[in-house]
């Protein structure tokens, strides 16, 4: 894989075994920091959460792209070392915490500008995940690549886009 945009621009990056995660396209990344940029503008000075970091490429695409601070929950140890390498290789301090996502985010007490949300398909969190970053998402846009329909409770979506099989979706908290 390589980094899209930003300063890393052109440098690969490791992928774990495709068993464990599907890394986000680079097309689909693309388009995701493009919407963020006509959202919110420079990200110098931002926050940004991605909440499933697989192999951090989303993380290091936020570094890559400005963001300042970038947090990275991850479960599976493999992906954790994978993404501990992926921060070396470029260069840059990792701020990664390793668990449970679920239960990471109810000890946050500290908001962030986006909240990145991509878990493995068809593993019935999203809506889980949506109620549990309520407390830190005011003023947040909420990213969340999916393939199925979301029940967005008291978030607003701005937009929409789809990449074939995939759907990225920006939220707001109501």
């Amino acid at each position: 894989m390589i980094i899209t945009g930003g300063k890393f621009k052109g440098r690969k990056i490791l992928a774990p075994d495709e068993k464990i995660t599907r890394p986000t396209l680079s097309k689909v990344r693309e388009g995701v920091f493009n919407v963020l940029f006509s959202e919110i503008g420079n990200f110098e000075g931002k926050s940004f959460l991605d909440v499933f970091g697989g192999s951090g490429i989303i993380g290091l695409e936020a570094l890559s792209r400005g963001f300042d601070d970038v947090m990275v929950f991850e479960k599976n140890l493999k992906s954790a070392q994978v993404i501990k390498k992926n921060y070396q290789a470029v260069g840059v301090e990792l701020n990664l915490k390793i668990g449970d996502s679920l239960k990471l985010i109810e000890k946050l007490d500290k908001k962030f500008d986006v909240i990145y949300i991509d878990p493995p398909y068809f593993s019935g969190v999203y809506e889980t995940v949506l109620d549990k970053i309520k407390n830190i998402a005011a003023n947040s846009i909420i990213v969340v690549e999916h393939s199925e329909n979301l029940n967005l409770g008291d978030f607003k979506l701005i937009k929409e886009k789809n990449y074939g099989g995939k759907r990225v979706s920006f939220l707001t908290l109501e």
